[in-house]
């Protein structure tokens, strides 16, 4: 199934590249349209790059939406349930090319960003911490992007999803820190999923102290993953009944 998912995705090339590509143009365009407005107390790059790694993973998940939607309208789900396939390995299997497609932005992304100026100040322990949040951010959000697919009627329903994932990282401190926006957003910016991921990685990819903050972030991770889980078993059985 994974090997499946994976080659529709190469048949589907332009909404790769996408995926991929755009967040390295929205990483070059905050560097060096918007860094030198903004103040950080380091360089712009470095403080930037957390926040675009889970915007990468963000676009590169929503596909799995699309991927999904079109499989439950196209009749092969009913091709998979006669040889006693069941709903499980064939969500797993987009959520697996999903990770795979992810791990390869996630590289292009600091390919770029070390291009840039990206100088990260961290220990092989730390970076092992940061890669294993940010893959269970991955797998989370991958999942929940095959439940959107599920409940979407539509493939270009469930490529709405992808406007939800672009959405969430803005309020959050993945560009600005958090106490330069209004008062009223600090309590969503806080207390969301993204902001402690992205603390999280920025904490550990640049030897800073990072507290709770990545037990925090993987609850969050392991929360929608769970919600994800059962809401895709779900929605499987009510679509293929």
């Amino acid at each position: 199934m994974a090997g499946r998912s994976i080659r529709l995705s190469r048949r589907n090339t332009d909404a790769v590249i996408t995926s991929m590509m755009l967040p390295i143009m929205l990483m070059l365009i905050f560097v060096y349209f918007f860094g030198g407005a903004i103040d950080t107390g380091t360089e712009y790059v470095t403080y930037v790059v957390p926040g675009v790694l889970l915007l990468c993973a963000g676009f590169g998940s929503s596909t799995t939406a699309v991927s999904v939607s079109e499989d439950m309208k196209g009749g092969i789900i009913d091709r998979f349930r006669s040889v006693d396939i069941g709903g499980g390995p064939i969500l797993a299997g987009h959520v697996t090319a999903s990770a795979a497609r992810n791990l390869v932005s996630t590289a292009l992304v600091l390919g770029v960003a070390f291009l840039i100026g990206f100088r990260p100040s961290t220990t092989p322990a730390a970076a092992l911490a940061a890669a294993g949040i940010l893959f269970a951010f991955i797998v989370a959000i991958s999942w929940l992007s095959a439940a959107a697919g599920l409940l979407a009627k539509t493939p270009e329903a469930a490529g709405g999803f992808t406007f939800f994932m672009m959405f969430l990282p803005y309020p959050s401190s993945a560009f600005v820190p958090i106490d330069t926006m209004p008062g009223w957003l600090h309590g969503f910016a806080d207390h969301q999923p993204v902001t402690p991921v992205i603390e999280s990685l920025r904490g550990l990819l640049l030897g800073m102290p990072v507290g709770s903050t990545p037990w925090v972030a993987l609850a969050w991770c392991g929360g929608i993953l769970a919600v994800a889980l059962g809401l895709s078993g779900v929605l499987f059985r009510i679509r293929t009944a």
